[in-house]
């Protein structure tokens, strides 16, 4: 087996038209504990959302219900003008009443009502990418897709996106209409949207996978191997993690949140890490039966 780097694209065409680097930025780490409230000073998280941008991210992932409303403020805060190229992806769909309380609403008139807000804290005329944030099971797919392509018919929108489904859900939303791009939980520990991941591939979608670090949990048994191969690569726990997702599949965009300069800077020199076929075999063999 060689231990050349393998090659690794940098760019991918979110919808078949806008190209974005693959590493992005989510905001969710800029809010309070349970996505709730403001999390230190504001000119702290204005100021990463910045740093995110003159480091090469063009996709910037936020939410709605982040804070609720407040991580959406802090993008258009720190982001506006936006400048040419950059991506801005937000959702919609969950409403919060609490830091531990939410529930979904997929109602065409709710969508609407949401996004609309969305486009205003965000002071744009279009959302690049919107993401309907959970399927309501209590509204048929096709009314809310179809609230979303609404939406994009009337200009307010872009491309669709999807968070939290299975590979079935995935495969009916396509015959409802274009999906440009998909949310799940994916990462070198876990790997149960692996069918979800095929669907991306073979369809062209951006997969964006949610705690691409393992949200903390890069320990244990796995933290050996990581180690290992970190050492060789001159690199962090992290950053290898990062990197395998960037190897794994070249639909995978992750977008690591963060509130902390030092971090983000960490974060995104994982674009720089080469890893060998030995090291993907190695890592491919963390994930759990």
């Amino acid at each position: 087996m060689s231990s050349a780097p393998r090659p690794l694209d940098d760019v991918f065409l979110l919808g078949g038209e806008l190209p974005v680097r693959r590493l992005g930025y989510g905001t969710a780490q800029l809010t309070g504990p349970g996505y709730w409230g403001p999390r230190g000073e504001r000119r702290g998280a204005v100021a990463v959302l910045r740093a995110a941008v003159e480091q090469g991210v063009t996709l910037v992932d936020t939410a709605d219900n982040y804070g609720p409303g407040l991580a959406e403020e802090l993008v258009a805060e720190a982001l506006h003008p936006y400048r040419d190229g950059l991506v801005i992806a937000t959702k919609g769909g969950v409403v919060r009443t609490s830091d531990r309380a939410w529930h979904v609403d997929g109602r065409p008139e709710r969508l609407r009502a949401m996004c609309e807000a969305s486009l205003r804290r965000l002071r744009t005329d279009r959302i690049d990418l919107y993401q309907l944030h959970r399927l309501d099971p209590g509204v048929p797919p096709a009314d809310q897709l179809g609230a979303l392509d609404e939406l994009r018919q009337e200009g307010k929108i872009r491309c669709i996106g999807l968070d939290t489904l299975t590979a079935d859900q995935l495969e009916q939303a396509l015959s409802l209409t274009g999906i440009a791009s998909v949310q799940n939980r994916f990462n070198l520990l876990d790997r149960s949207s692996d069918a979800v991941l095929k669907v991306c591939e073979a369809h062209g979608l951006a997969f964006l996978p949610w705690f691409p670090l393992a949200d903390g949990a890069l320990t244990g048994e796995a933290a050996a191997p990581l180690d290992g191969i970190a050492a060789r690569h001159g690199a962090t726990r992290g950053q290898i993690a990062l990197a395998w997702l960037l190897h794994r599949s070249p639909v995978l965009c992750p977008t690591p949140g963060t509130g902390s300069p030092a971090h983000l800077a960490e974060n995104l020199a994982a674009r720089e890490v080469r890893l060998s076929a030995e090291d993907m075999s190695c890592l491919e063999a963390l994930a759990p039966a």
